[in-house]
């Protein structure tokens, strides 16, 4: 196997094959996001990637049963690749129940309904779509590049096509400016959008990425550690998608959660309550990361 740059996946995916079928990401102007800025994006070349899965499979054969395709934002290749690779991945490893990758809302409607439905039949069973927020100046602010409609377009979508979502928010993306609108906002959206799985991660100002620079400037302000916490209640005690799981165990939190949403609001969010209140150990600083 192959890998160029650092590679990133979901918690979730601790434990899966990651194929590396892009390099970077296309869209790649988050302010916050330095995760691929070292790379310039493009489409590896579908033979190379054909030969990784097959290398993989001769080494692991039955072990894999979750393949997460990287880089960024995987869904944007062209179905001439998607294809050979789902074929690929059902043939190289006999065992496989999940394949997954990171989507922008802009490449699932691109895709389109008759497409995502193909891929879904392929073996493309889960997408991780990161709208970091549901406050569309944040979105804005932050250089999304998608708005709460086109998120909430991107998830009808995906759910006719029977492709599952996790979804993604970031603590603290709004900036201290706006917190609450923030946290309201993207409760509204995780219950727009109904996804399967939901997870908050902490906002972590990176150095050199504009968002540090508009920290150096005095145009954005990272909400205190209390402040994080109960932008992370309101969004537990106001979104209320079908039944959804719901995580924090991403590095970058504070508090690290489970449980289901709506079923466990409430004893989430009096186990916020109480960290709110100092009576709960938080994760220390040195323990954080991305």
């Amino acid at each position: 196997m192959r890998y160029e740059g650092k590679l990133y996946r979901p918690p979730s995916e601790a434990d899966a094959y990651i194929v590396q079928a892009t390099i970077g990401c296309s869209w790649n102007a988050c302010v916050y996001c330095d995760m691929y800025r070292e790379k310039t994006f493009r489409v590896r070349a579908l033979d190379e990637v054909l030969d990784d899965v097959r290398a993989a499979g001769a080494r692991y054969g039955a072990r894999v049963e979750k393949v997460f395709v990287a880089d960024g934002d995987a869904l944007t290749m062209p179905m001439e690749h998607w294809l050979p690779l789902l074929e690929a991945c059902r043939s190289s490893f006999p065992a496989l129940r999940r394949v997954s990758c990171y989507a922008m809302a802009r490449n699932v409607t691109d895709k389109g309904l008759a497409a995502l439905t193909a891929l879904r039949a392929a073996g493309l069973s889960l997408l991780y779509v990161g709208p970091e927020s549901g406050d569309d100046v944040t979105l804005k602010r932050i250089a999304k590049g998608q708005d709460f409609a086109a998120h909430v377009e991107a998830a009808r979508i995906a759910r006719e096509a029977g492709v599952a979502l996790s979804v993604i928010f970031l603590l603290g993306a709004g900036g201290t400016e706006r917190s609450d609108a923030h946290a309201r906002a993207s409760a509204r959206l995780a219950t727009a959008m109904d996804p399967a799985f939901v997870s908050a991660l902490t906002l972590t100002v990176v150095p050199e990425t504009p968002l540090a620079t508009l920290v150096q400037r005095g145009r954005f302000a990272l909400p205190a550690v209390p402040e994080l916490l109960r932008e992370l209640r309101t969004f537990v005690a106001e979104a209320s998608p079908t039944d959804a799981v719901f995580r924090t165990n991403h590095a970058s939190n504070y508090l690290p959660l489970g449980g289901r949403l709506p079923h466990d609001r409430a004893r989430i969010v009096a186990l916020l309550d109480a960290a709110i209140e100092g009576n709960v150990r938080l994760r220390p600083e040195s323990s954080r990361g991305l």
